[in-house]
């Protein structure tokens, strides 16, 4: 059986950097992931003032609590990290002075209405460039209010991040569950947040710095795991998060008939674990809008692997796909095409036909999308001599992400 350990999580990193720099005492984060996206985080805050020293596999960030940052003086650069963009747009709500996000690639044409639009009404004074970045963001006195239908965690936390600083209590209620690391995260620091249901509920107040780990990114293992059940190799994966909001996937997967075995190590602040696949064979098999947020990241993997199945998969909501990195609906359709692969979207439904045996007919065009490349990396295995163009957009999430991908599976 072959074994392998992903990188650190992304999404962990960043919402460690962030709340580190705005905490009160010194934060040791243990085993970051380093790649451009978090790179991006690391210069925006040390423009914003934030001394952050690299100590061997780790960050240590000295915090400046809620008030403590300063003006940068010019634009903070969150390079194509959708996620940097949202949060700190969050923080910044709450500052004395004025400041600009902007970014590069494909985040300038990724939507920013939304999280103004959200924002503002916490009081928050935000503007978008004809709804993209840059966002302009002006010192305003934050208040409590009440939020429905969020439907992000990108979203949720600018909010919760944002609500640090409210006059009042912030109350969110999202539409689905989506990935919970802020709130972990906040509550392991001191905030003041309870959640019941759907809805989380936000005093204001400081944050107390505390040691964290970053455990191994699910969404890195997942191409793993497709490439595992496509070839029907067993594999083990040590030291993997297993965030019940980032399990939807291993969820799905099982609901097509994977053999998948779970060994926990440890619960919070943030779970993680082993986790063992076994050769199996796959059914098409139907998911509904609800199913989606805990495996956004991951349906281009559930889309290829479908396609390797008997019968008609349907995957419904997901038009929010639409603005991510790439359309992922259409950079996924194109990957299912470039195998031979039928499919249709309609509506915010994808409808896959599967087939036994998949037959290159031209490159997968990646669309400079890190999660695209990554699922043509696992379809290659069922296709040889399927080439892929500018695979090195991987190295936004993952830069040695072909190096072990041809370790395990070679």
């Amino acid at each position: 059986m072959k074994s392998y350990s992903p990188p650190p999580d992304k999404s962990i990193t960043i919402r460690a950097l962030l709340l580190a720099a705005v905490a009160e005492g010194s934060t040791r984060i243990e085993n970051p992931l380093f790649s451009e996206d978090t790179e991006a985080a690391v210069r925006c805050l040390e423009a914003l003032g934030v001394r952050l020293c690299r100590d061997g596999n780790a960050f240590i960030v000295e915090g400046r609590g809620l008030k403590g940052l300063k003006d940068p003086g010019s634009e903070l650069d969150a390079g194509e990290s959708g996620a940097l963009a949202r949060m700190l747009a969050g923080i910044l709500a709450g500052q004395a002075f004025q400041s600009v996000i902007t970014g590069s690639g494909s985040l300038l044409k990724r939507p920013m209405n939304p999280l103004a639009e959200s924002l503002k009404k916490l009081g928050a004074r935000v503007k978008t460039a004809k709804g993209r970045l840059p966002l302009y963001v002006k010192p305003a006195r934050l208040k409590g209010s009440k939020i429905t239908g969020t439907e992000s965690a990108q979203l949720k936390s600018a909010l919760l991040l944002a609500g640090l600083y409210a006059g009042g209590t912030v109350e969110i209620k999202e539409k689905f569950p989506t990935r919970d690391h802020t709130e972990r995260m906040l509550t392991l620091m001191g905030a003041r947040l309870t959640k019941k249901g759907q809805t989380l509920k936000l005093a204001a107040g400081p944050l107390s710095a505390r040691p964290l780990t970053v455990p191994g990114d699910i969404s890195s293992a997942a191409p793993f795991i497709a490439a595992a059940l496509i070839t029907g190799r067993e594999l083990k994966i040590f030291s993997c998060g297993q965030n019940p909001a980032r399990m939807g996937f291993l969820a799905a997967l099982r609901k097509m008939g994977a053999f998948i075995k779970l060994k926990p190590a440890a619960a919070f602040p943030e779970p993680y674990g082993e986790i063992e696949i076994l050769p199996s064979a796959l059914r098409a098999r139907s998911f509904k809008a609800a199913e989606i947020p805990a495996m956004i990241d991951e349906i281009p993997l559930l889309a290829l692997l479908a396609a390797g199945t008997r019968g008609t998969t349907v995957i419904a909501g997901l038009a929010g796909l639409r603005t991510k990195e790439s359309d992922r609906v259409e950079s996924t359709l194109a990957l299912l095409a470039s195998l031979g692969v039928k499919a249709v979207y309609k509506k915010g439904v994808l409808r896959i036909t599967g087939r036994p045996s998949f037959s290159a007919s031209g490159p997968v065009d990646t669309f400079s999308d890190h999660r695209i490349a990554m699922a043509a990396a696992a379809a290659s295995l069922a296709c040889p001599g399927l080439k892929i163009k500018n695979p090195g957009c991987v190295d936004k999430s993952y830069p040695g992400f072909w190096r072990d991908f041809k370790e395990v599976f070679t």
